[in-house]
């Protein structure tokens, strides 16, 4: 398990550092164009949810490519693994980032507000949460994991960013270094965890391949 880990977290490397760049990149043009914050929430709120459609879809397809079990127990990992992993990666290292940088942070937890969704209406608990349910349905109709998992790298990337941008206030070209930085972490460790290693530890010893 520790080798798949290690070697999938290198050829995940160069990927992440692009999209880490892109990130950086995003949020100079955004702080030159003086975008408000409610704008970056928007992207926030349109990011996150999509990001949750991928990361469960991958991780529910993982589990069930490589074991046969109840099909409430694929949804269970489904749910956990996606909105405990977007959560860690959207929400949590960005807040605890802007901490170590003493940017003032919101702290807010998505599958939880009852707050209704920008332009849509709909409260965030509601898109949220469907979304997971969403890319655990589509997983356990047709699993399938590497083109999700891509998408699920980017939208990572540009969740996180947007986390930044909409629930801090900071000069943020001041503080680019460290961003990145911290871009790179949110995206690297917890989407390799949630597609590869939390799906694979419920597998045990009974695999497929």
């Amino acid at each position: 398990m520790l080798k798949r880990v290690f070697s999938e977290l290198k050829e995940h490397i160069p990927f992440t550092l692009l999209g880490a760049a892109i990130g950086v990149v995003v949020m100079v043009v955004i702080e030159a164009a003086n975008v408000s914050n409610s704008v970056s929430e928007a992207l926030f709120y349109s990011m996150h949810p999509l990001h949750i459609v991928f990361s469960a879809l991958v991780t529910t397809a993982m589990f069930r490519l490589h074991k046969k079990s109840r099909l409430w127990v694929a949804v269970v990992i489904g749910y956990t693994g996606s909105i405990g992993v977007a959560t860690l990666s959207d929400v949590i290292i960005p807040y605890l980032g802007g901490g170590v940088l003493d940017i003032p942070m919101d702290f807010h937890l998505p599958f939880l507000e009852a707050e209704k969704m920008p332009f849509i209406g709909i409260p965030k608990w509601i898109v949220v949460n469907g979304s997971a349910a969403i890319g655990i349905t589509v997983a356990c109709w047709r699993p399938f994991t590497r083109l999700p998992h891509m998408g699920h790298v980017l939208l990572s990337t540009w969740a996180s960013l947007f986390s930044f941008t909409a629930f801090g206030q900071a000069d943020w070209i001041s503080v680019i270094a460290p961003v990145f930085f911290l871009l790179f972490i949110a995206v690297l460790l917890p989407c390799c965890v949630s597609d590869i290693v939390y799906p694979l530890l419920w597998v045990g010893k009974e695999h497929r391949h």
